[in-house]
């Protein structure tokens, strides 16, 4: 299969598929690690280019829930834009549902999307493909069977001293010393995850 893993910079979705001999390219502003079958650009502008299936990891942070706080009446000083922000992301989103390409996953954390768009058509954590992870994502699937549990374990949580419960990857990627690294260590899709894409989407 000629595969697209739009929005990714480390390259784990996409060395997965082609660890089964699927010719499979990201495609990042960033750079990756693996620059041999990484486009490092806009995506609009390969998206054409007769895929057979995608994998598209748009930008959570105008959509997620977790970010509805910063759209409250006291923060408008320190956000002006954020509601212009929001509204291109879910342009964005919208871009992937909308390509023509036959099998297609959109994956995004619980947000706006399931108004804006439709309810997700799975919910996936990270501990029912063997991590000791919790985080909830939302896949939105084109000419896609739901992708089936492989590795269901339990999860280990923390209370932090506001009292709130976590997951010990969340502690991990809180501890990063800066928002931009913590965003891009929360970006990264577990290989448990990738490797279930991989094998079950590319035998169909």
């Amino acid at each position: 299969m000629k595969v697209l893993v739009a929005c990714e910079f480390s390259g784990v979705v996409r060395e997965a598929f082609r660890a089964l001999g699927h010719d499979a390219w990201s495609c990042d502003l960033l750079t990756s690690a693996n620059t041999e079958h990484h486009y490092q650009g806009d995506v609009m502008d390969i998206i054409d280019a007769g895929w057979d299936l995608m994998i598209a990891h748009p930008p959570c942070t105008y959509l997620t829930c977790a970010q509805n706080k910063w759209f409250l009446p006291q923060y408008a000083h320190r956000f002006p834009n954020r509601r212009q922000d929001q509204d291109k992301g879910i342009e964005f989103f919208l871009r992937f549902a909308t390509t023509g390409i036959p099998l297609v996953c959109i994956e995004n954390p619980i947000g706006v999307m399931s108004t804006h768009y439709r309810k997700p058509d799975q919910i996936i954590q990270p501990y029912q493909f063997g991590h000791d992870a919790r985080k909830s994502t939302c896949l939105w699937l084109t000419g896609l069977p739901k992708l089936q549990h492989t590795n269901v374990v339990p999860v280990t949580l923390h209370k932090t001293k506001g009292g709130n419960t976590m997951s010990m990857w969340h502690m991990q990627c809180g501890s990063a010393t800066n928002q931009p690294e913590r965003a891009r260590l929360r970006s990264i899709t577990f290989q448990g995850i990738a490797n279930a894409m991989a094998h079950q989407w590319g035998a169909l």
